[in-house]
């Protein structure tokens, strides 16, 4: 089976594909060559997770209603 390109893959699918490389990793049963390889995807899979959360992050906004009861949106403060 092919892989799936790593900008086509939801985050979901990234982060289940992630979890079974670092699974496979650990074991320690894979040709050093082929281990390399794997590594360099994960490490691939995780910048996408990480830019999927960041995208949804500046996605997500407060919903305000102000004293005359209109409702607005404002970005979500940071902690």
């Amino acid at each position: 089976m092919a892989e799936k390109a790593i900008k086509d893959l939801s985050f979901e699918e990234a982060l289940v594909e992630l979890e079974g490389i670092v699974k496979n990793l650990e074991t320690g049963n894979t040709a050093l060559e082929d281990s390399i390889t794997t590594y360099e995807r994960g490490t691939k899979l995780k910048k996408h997770c990480e830019a999927k959360l960041k995208d949804a992050q500046a996605k997500i906004e407060k919903i305000t209603v102000g004293k005359d009861g209109s409702v607005s949106t404002q970005p979500l403060d940071e902690e």
